[in-house]
């Protein structure tokens, strides 16, 4: 069984996969090693994969490392199921890769953009194998942030199901502004995609994901958990590569990290 950790800016997720079966998959904004240990203590758990947008917590290496031979921790190094034309491949965040890799599984050969409405949005395009950029724009509450800090009296507002538009007050006017900016941005996209790209495959995630698929006005697939199931398939990729053994390749450059005694 695989051992899956995806951290964000402001959570993190865990999951547990039987091949390409999710077993179990859980989000919280704080972890504790005891709590780790707990829910993962009764699966037979073979390999792991990191993937961080910031500092890993010292007790999720122990954890990872303590008891699972292969323990793998996502960069723009790792073997990648996919060809990367960013010109700057060390720069590329790993929930983006990690969602490209979800998207090469998902739609193999196809022309993919993957919307991904989290803290940033970002609008990233693979053609069949190869990924050929991306876009990042703030995300909704990023939005609301900024017109709230960089001004002298606007409020802070936050998104809501129901509001009128045009605004009929400040408030109305800063979610009506906000909400529907970012969802005019995202129909732009996908309609200027789907025009150069016949057949394209459109995939929608993130935080804010869940708020925006009904909003807009263009067929997506939603997929909540592409992030976790691209990290995942990396990690199979990844064993498969180094021959479902990747404690017996000693070269620095390995994307496993390994122990050869527990703990």
């Amino acid at each position: 069984m695989n051992l899956i950790f995806d951290i964000g800016n402001t959570s993190t997720k865990v999951a547990v996969f039987d091949g390409r079966k999710k077993i179990i998959s859980i989000r919280t904004k704080v972890f504790s090693c005891e709590r780790m240990e707990k829910l993962l203590g009764h699966y037979p758990l073979e390999k792991a994969i990191i993937s961080t947008v910031r500092d890993i917590p010292d007790f999720i290496i122990d954890l990872a490392t303590h008891g699972i031979p292969h323990v793998h921790i996502l960069t723009h190094r790792s073997r990648l199921p996919f060809k990367n034309n960013y010109e700057t491949p060390e720069t590329l965040g790993p929930d983006r890769i990690a969602a490209l890799a979800g998207a090469v599984q998902a739609f193999p050969g196809s022309k993919v953009l993957i919307i991904d409405a989290g803290s940033a949005v970002t609008s990233d395009f693979l053609y069949g194998k190869t990924f050929r950029g991306g876009n990042i724009s703030p995300g909704l509450s990023m939005r609301f942030r900024a017109l709230h800090s960089f001004t002298g009296k606007l409020p802070l507002v936050s998104t809501a199901d129901r509001y009128h538009s045009p605004g009929r007050n400040t408030h109305e006017a800063i979610t009506a502004g906000v909400i529907n900016g970012l969802i005019f941005e995202i129909n732009e996209y996908i309609r200027t995609f789907h025009e150069r790209y016949p057949g394209l495959k459109v995939i929608l995630t993130g935080g804010d994901s869940g708020y925006l698929k009904d909003r807009l006005a263009h067929k997506v697939t939603y997929m909540p958990d592409i992030v976790i199931d691209g990290l995942n398939f990396i990690l199979e990729y990844n064993a498969k590569k180094t021959g479902n053994n990747p404690g017996s390749n000693t070269d620095s450059n390995s994307p496993f990290l390994f122990r050869t005694e527990a703990g």
